[in-house]
């Protein structure tokens, strides 16, 4: 089967890497692709994941028999929409279910519809509204741009004055552009978050596993949210007990109320969780997409062949009996470069890489999946002969251990082989793992 998949960062690394290991693969495509995916890969750089026509005209140039949307802006824009029009299986869902993700209002309607447990909420398009309910509520809150924000429109706001310059720099400021013209603010729980996903034809679903990211820009969560700065997979916090609450509270109603509004899902969904001290769980957000960095070490840690789940979800057409198979624990670290998430440089050289591959070599090499580099946002430098920063998020450290312990230990090891000028990383990813 020849696939294409659209993007390139580290997801769309991680998914490329694994697709390339199916047996069943006969050709892989990326647009536009990175330096990192070219070794996997035949990629476009002049077709952007946002060009609509060009990848409709990409696809049936190469006889794609599979497009793989990586992520979530084309998605909303309507690309699965055109690619079904013209013929192709497409893994992602259609322009209105990707509303889910493109719209905290839509989501928050669409929950509270169908009963669906999650945080209490109110929308505001005025922001004199907004900051008059932050005066009222007087507690803790979240704010959040209505919009897209590639994952960092989020506020976590302990205090008033931290929601009302929340509220100024989406509303006012338009940090996030037209993401943030309106917002929701949103009751703060308490608990542990928690990444759960499902892939699914519209009717059928296949689980994956749990994973926890880390959005906050600091060890111990401080700072600001970022698009993720390390996940690990499995998440203790999701017993046997947790994950039957999720899917029946959850994910099925989900799928059921997508179909009754006229909105049938395909794709996968990624489901943003609270987990209470109860083990009750709480949705946050929906995503229509694989995550970052999660989707890394869940593909380090997937045994099963990802490529024909992908392609029975795209046609309408899962088993009843698919399941996913996993082993061991992975553990992705995300080394970014120096002011993000806010501004920072780029074109900064990267050094070591040739040592991170010895010391994959070492782990039992990047073929059985034991420490993998994905490039998240690198480009290679003028000479051709190094690799160096493009963008916030640099490259996502992934390694593969018979423990979240041992995992976190190898990928550390590795992050100590890797520098380039203002790199950063959170030194504690895991850590809620490792202190059960």
């Amino acid at each position: 089967m020849k696939v294409l998949v659209i993007g390139s960062g580290g997801r769309e690394h991680a998914l490329a890497w694994k697709l390339a290991r199916s047996p069943r693969i006969s050709g892989l495509h990326a647009a536009p692709g990175s330096a990192g995916m070219a070794e996997l890969a035949v990629c476009h750089p002049e077709t952007k994941a946002g060009d609509i026509p060009g990848i409709v005209a990409l696809a049936r140039r190469e006889a794609i028999e599979l497009v793989v949307v990586g992520p979530e802006d084309p998605l909303t824009a309507g690309l699965a929409d055109r690619l079904r029009e013209a013929g192709i299986a497409t893994f992602g869902p259609s322009a209105e279910a990707a509303q889910l993700e493109g719209s905290k209002a839509f989501a928050k309607a669409f929950m509270a519809r169908h009963g669906i447990p999650t945080a209490g909420y109110a929308v505001f398009d005025d922001p004199a509204a907004a900051h008059a309910h932050v005066d009222a509520i007087a507690r803790p809150c979240v704010v959040k741009a209505d919009g897209l924000a590639a994952g960092k429109g989020v506020a976590m706001c302990a205090t008033a004055s931290d929601a009302h310059v929340a509220i100024d720099e989406m509303m006012a400021a338009r940090r996030f552009g037209d993401a943030g013209r309106r917002v929701v603010i949103e009751e703060w729980l308490q608990g542990e978050e928690v990444s759960y996903y499902a892939i699914t034809d519209g009717v059928r679903i296949v689980t994956l596993a749990a994973a926890q990211d880390h959005k906050r820009v600091g060890d111990g969560d401080q700072g600001e949210n970022t698009g993720g700065m390390g996940a690990y997979s499995p998440a203790p916090v999701v017993t046997e007990a947790v994950e039957k609450k999720i899917l029946e509270r959850i994910v099925h109603p989900t799928i059921r109320g997508m179909a009754r509004d006229g909105h049938p899902y395909q794709g996968v969904l990624f489901v943003g969780l609270m987990i209470d001290a109860e083990g009750e769980p709480f949705v946050i957000e929906f995503n229509v997409r694989f995550g970052d960095p999660e989707t890394q070490p869940l593909m380090v840690r997937m045994t099963s062949d990802l490529l024909p789940v992908l392609a029975a979800a795209a046609k309408g057409a899962l088993a009843p009996d698919t399941a996913i198979e996993w082993g061991e624990a992975a553990v992705c670290v995300v080394l970014a470069s120096g002011g993000y998430p806010r501004d920072y440089a780029t074109g900064k050289r990267i050094e070591g890489l040739e040592a991170l591959a010895r010391e994959a070599a070492a782990a039992g090499g990047v073929d059985a999946g034991s420490l993998v580099v994905f490039h998240a946002g690198t480009r290679r430098t003028a000479d051709g002969q190094a690799f160096e920063t493009a963008g916030g998020r640099v490259l996502g450290i992934t390694a593969r251990g018979s423990s979240v312990a041992e995992a976190v230990e190898r990928a550390y090891r590795a992050v100590g082989r890797v520098r380039f000028e203002g790199m950063h990383y959170r030194r504690d990813i895991a850590a809620r793992a490792l202190s059960r």
